[in-house]
């Protein structure tokens, strides 16, 4: 039997744009507790879209909403054999998919600064290819879509 889910409480807004959201990237970017360096890389890429005349907070949201998947496969045995069955995914988790991605690619790239690298501000690059590709698994294996739950 599955637990009663828990109460989430509200985050505080960040201190510079006042958004939830980049409250939540910040400790997403945070390693090893250190929420200064996090947030120093955070702002310094949100000051560098900034510098290219762009709304940093909507170019932010923007990327998110790039990057979140729709649908994902989940693994499910029926009957001796697993199926990867295709289930939408759910708000929280699209978000925090994204945020992961986004910070993952950031970190695999070489060379560059940790703010350059995420103010790099295309519509392209590891995070949507990830997406792209749990997409693409999601449309091969619909025809298991009957097996969710």
């Amino acid at each position: 039997m599955r637990h009663p889910l828990k109460n989430k409480h509200p985050r505080r807004p960040d201190q510079e744009y006042g958004s939830e959201a980049i409250s939540r990237f910040i400790n997403t970017v945070m390693w090893d507790g250190k929420k200064d360096t996090a947030r120093a890389v955070v702002y310094g890429a949100l000051n560098k879209i900034k510098e290219q005349d762009l709304d940093p907070l909507e170019t932010f949201e923007t990327a998110i909403r790039n990057v979140s998947p729709l649908m994902e496969v989940r693994s499910r045995r029926v009957g001796g054999a697993n199926y990867q069955v295709p289930r939408e995914v759910p708000q929280q988790r699209r978000v925090s998919l994204a945020y992961r991605w986004l910070i993952n690619a950031a970190r695999a790239k070489k060379g560059k600064p940790m703010a350059d690298k995420l103010a790099d501000v295309k519509n392209e690059g590891a995070a949507i290819k990830k997406k792209d590709d749990m997409h693409r698994m999601a449309d091969a294996n619909k025809a298991f879509a009957h097996f969710a739950w």
